[in-house]
């Protein structure tokens, strides 16, 4: 996720409205009314689904989170409407091979792949998350508030239930002794670098949506099921809201799956809102 700390940032809580000037070339206006919660962006191949969802990323991607309106013609209007940042992050479906594999061994040697590189981050910010948390309960048990000390800590156990239950087939389950993610698998220890694609991909996409501990921001999925199995992809956009309640879901799809459990009234055809 892109972030710019400062005391007087007003951060949005949702995307409204997108407003694209031209796809390409001067054609295909775009004017996109948003949901808070769900959005899921469809069409044949080709008509403009990612061409629109990396506008819009690249036009909240200058200088950190801060909205620019004028970038390649896009102009987003948030809630509350005088916000000028937003918090957001963007799950893409490839797990393409790394290029740069001098400065990927200086991180990590057993990263390979654009999706170890993004789990490798994330690690980072579960381990932030899990010190903000315990601060916050140690807080509260002092404060005598021993209810809530435990209510802060039931989403990182939902989480882990989340991830052994998705895992169960392969018999993988999260060391939950350990601060950093690890897997036991029939004796062995692994690291998320060892997982399946569809793995990986499903352990990013939970990962993000828990490290931003309930705060309202946008998450970005373009295919993200393009290596999911059909039963995780009914279950994603439950599950992520699950994780945090205040997450805007945008999304690009092909697949029929990701829609079958009740979202059907969140997809809008890339025809529909383009002239």
């Amino acid at each position: 996720m892109q972030s710019v700390k400062s005391s007087s940032i007003k951060y949005a809580d949702y995307i409204r409205r997108i407003e694209i000037d031209s796809l390409w070339s001067g054609k295909k206006h775009v004017v996109w009314q948003l949901d808070p919660r769900v959005n899921i962006l469809s069409g044949i191949n080709g008509v403009g689904k990612s061409t629109i969802l990396n506008k819009v990323v690249r036009s909240v991607n200058t200088n950190g989170d801060i909205i620019n309106h004028l970038l390649k013609g896009v102009h987003i209007d948030v809630e509350p409407a005088d916000a000028t940042h937003i918090r957001f992050d963007i799950i893409r479906s490839l797990d393409s091979p790394m290029l740069d594999n001098e400065t990927l061994n200086m991180v990590d040697t057993r990263i390979r792949s654009a999706l170890d590189f993004q789990l490798y981050h994330l690690q980072r910010k579960y381990l932030d998350y899990q010190v903000n948390i315990g601060n916050r309960i140690i807080a509260e048990l002092q404060a005598g508030h021993a209810d809530a000390a435990q209510q802060l800590s039931q989403k990182k156990t939902r989480f882990q239930d989340i991830v052994d239950d998705l895992f169960t087939d392969t018999g993988k389950k999260i060391v939950r002794t350990e601060n950093e993610i690890r897997f036991s698998q029939i004796g062995e220890t692994l690291v998320p670098y060892q997982l399946s694609s569809g793995e990986k991909q499903m352990l990013a996409i939970l990962l993000t949506v828990l490290v931003e501990d309930n705060q309202p921001y946008v998450l970005f999925m373009d295919e993200p099921e393009v290596s999911l199995h059909i039963e995780w992809q009914k279950r994603l956009i439950d599950l992520c809201l699950e994780l945090n309640p205040n997450v805007q879901v945008i999304l690009t799809t092909h697949s029929p799956a990701v829609v079958m459990n009740g979202w059907m009234d969140s997809v809008t055809e890339v025809t529909d809102i383009t002239t």
